[in-house]
């Protein structure tokens, strides 16, 4: 059942409200900084705090005639603040304000997509133990190859989800700075001791060195990790989809007691959850590409990429937190047919088992071509003749010359293929 995504907390994060009230916050900071410096005098900024605000639809309004959004919020909070508002934006340009309130923000939404990332860990350990028995088909090029057991795919989603939370952190670092050095970076109408200030007010680093800007390669990074943990995503997503296929009939997503398929055929239960997952995860790598198109400016900075980061950044964030609720909700309603995977390991009469037999009689043949030509030519038989490989292998006059009934036999057992499970299912849970 596909969970209701309401979760106004990380819209809220993108809103103009907060973006705005960012904005202030960081200005009102950098007034603190210079009032601790002797540059503004600390009454002014006690008015200041008091009165300072705006209007959402006021900054709007003001922004149609300046065509300019940060001078329009100037302006606003101006008509509230009165003539002690001269010392608001002392010394700064926009992006000192823009570019710290995104990381602020960025920040903020991590917190919740990180949330998100470790619920679905605990539940992948889970799916792990209870499967770590239950043996299937593993498939190469879509086509049977082995016997396996279906906790080690569940392993290896956890694994994957936990390399995707170290990437994550990492990036979301990579974006923990701010900046207030001007309207080129050379700090020449601000004082260094205003930025780090501003910067410990919202627990960010300030950048080294910068232009007008941060330099993009952190957000490109951050984005480009949201792309990588979405083709994570579709990947688990297409795996699903593929082994509910009617063909196999492995393993489905929850559909909920009046839930309904299509509207024309009463009897579909379609794989609808994971096909979000997957097609919202082109998105993120879309977004990400978008990103990396933002690194190259010119000069000290122009505007290219601050059009694209108003759509990309929001909406990685808000797809990214929508499409992990969905992949948690896929996981805690997972429909496993423990009695058809194992039904589909002996299609074909256990040509599956051919590589075992192969390797028997290359230990006895004079070489391995002469084996694997004796097998391949008794599985290509029961394959395009719909005959039992194992019968077939039993009734061999090549194959019984080199091997007895017992070995033959042995040589079908599919817990030889499950033996190691326990101890790379162990190795992986560490």
């Amino acid at each position: 059942m596909i969970p209701r995504y309401t979760l106004p907390e990380m819209g809220q994060l993108w809103s103009d409200e907060n973006k705005f009230r960012t904005w202030l916050d960081v200005e009102i900071a950098a007034c603190e900084a210079w009032a601790g410096l002797g540059k503004i005098p600390k009454s002014a900024v006690v008015e200041i705090k008091r009165k300072a605000d705006f209007d959402v639809e006021r900054i709007l309004e003001i922004e149609e005639e300046t065509k300019h959004d940060v001078i329009a919020f100037l302006t606003n909070v101006a008509e509230y603040v009165g003539p002690k508002s001269k010392y608001i934006h002392y010394g700064m340009t926009s992006s000192d304000i823009l570019d710290i309130s995104l990381s602020i923000t960025i920040q903020k939404a991590a917190v919740l997509i990180r949330k998100r990332l470790v619920k679905v860990i605990p539940i992948l350990k889970t799916l792990t133990r209870r499967y770590a028995k239950t043996i299937c088909i593993g498939r190469t090029h879509g086509v049977h190859a082995e016997p396996t057991v279906f906790g080690l795919k569940m392993a290896l989603w956890y694994r994957e989800m936990k390399r995707n939370i170290e990437r994550f952190d990492n990036a979301v670092k990579g974006l923990a700075v701010g900046k207030v050095s001007g309207a080129v970076g050379n700090f020449a109408h601000v004082d260094p001791r205003v930025e780090r200030y501003v910067c410990k007010s919202f627990k960010l680093r300030p950048a080294k060195v910068s232009t007008q800007i941060i330099q993009r390669d952190r957000h490109a990074d951050f984005l480009n990790v949201l792309a990588l943990i979405g083709g994570s995503l579709e990947k688990f997503a297409t795996e699903v989809r593929n082994l509910q296929r009617t063909e196999i009939g492995e393993v489905e997503e929850g559909f909920a007691k009046k839930q309904k398929g299509s509207s024309a055929m009463p009897h579909k239960k379609n794989p609808i959850t994971v096909e979000k997952i997957a097609g919202l995860s082109r998105v993120l790598r879309g977004n990400a590409l978008a990103g990396m198109e933002n690194q190259a400016l010119w000069h000290e900075r122009d505007i290219t990429h601050s059009s694209v980061e108003r759509v990309i950044i929001p909406d990685s964030c808000i797809i990214m937190d929508y499409v992990l609720s969905l992949f948690e909700s896929v996981l805690k309603g997972l429909v496993v047919n423990v009695k058809k995977m194992k039904e589909n390991v002996y299609l074909g009469g256990g040509l599956v088992f051919s590589q075992r037999i192969l390797l028997t009689l290359t230990a006895k043949m004079t070489s391995r071509e002469q084996a694997y030509k004796t097998v391949q030519t008794l599985a290509m038989r029961a394959r395009d003749n719909n005959e039992s490989f194992k019968e077939l292998v039993k009734s061999s006059p090549e194959v019984k010359r080199y091997m007895s009934d017992d070995e033959i036999e042995e040589c079908f057992d599919v817990t030889f293929f499950t033996k190691m499970a326990d101890v790379i299912i162990k190795r992986a849970l560490k």
